[in-house]
């Protein structure tokens, strides 16, 4: 019994990530409720998580505040161009879909909407990991998301499916996994990221 609760077994281990992700769901939910702080949460959410990747983690509390505060006036501007973007995208995509035309204006339209998404979300799934492990202006972090993002782009569809699936079962399986919901998504991003930000480190350097 007593080797059930130590630390090195792998069951413990994972009942403990499993928490701490819960925690830090709630933290990053209760940090977004101003909208404009969505990136600052963000940023400290991969914070942690990359921490928690790496099993560095100490204080998961204070670590989050800590980067809320660090990244507060990079992170937000960040989130306020990406708020933007996406909701021009939203809003063309909502008005080309209700003036459905058969021609080739129409097609070609929905074909650059499409594809300005997809480098949307490219950047958005990679920038704020980027922010939470490195230090660099709003438009490199901006180029070096979409330079990652293409460059590992197995690495991004796999966040892509993550969050998928994640917000799928809470959606249409079982709506209480979402007090997991983003917290979990960060840790298992933040697993598959994690090698490819050590990669960078040099050349960051």
């Amino acid at each position: 019994m007593q080797s059930l609760f130590s630390a090195d077994n792998k069951i413990f281990q994972f009942i403990n990530r499993l928490f701490f992700s819960a925690w830090l769901n709630i933290l990053w939910f209760i940090c977004c409720i101003p909208i404009v702080t969505i990136g600052a949460s963000t940023t400290a959410l991969y914070y942690v998580s990359l921490k928690m990747a790496a099993n560095e983690e100490g204080n998961i509390t204070a670590q989050f505040f800590h980067s809320f505060r660090e990244n507060i006036k990079k992170a937000t501007g960040i989130w306020m161009i990406l708020l933007v973007v996406g909701i021009i995208l939203g809003t063309d995509g909502y008005v080309l879909y209700r003036i459905h035309y058969d021609n080739i204006l129409w097609t070609i339209c929905t074909a650059f909407l499409i594809g300005a998404a997809i480098l949307y979300l490219i950047i958005l799934l990679n920038i704020f990991p980027l922010l939470a492990h490195f230090d660099n202006t709003i438009k490199a972090m901006f180029k070096n998301a979409f330079i990652v993002g293409v460059r590992y782009l197995f690495c991004t569809i796999m966040m892509a499916v993550v969050y998928f699936v994640i917000y799928y079962i809470v959606i249409n399986l079982f709506t209480p996994f979402i007090v997991f919901g983003q917290g979990l998504g960060a840790l298992i991003c933040s697993w598959l990221i994690r090698p490819i930000l050590k990669k960078l480190e040099p050349a960051e350097e």
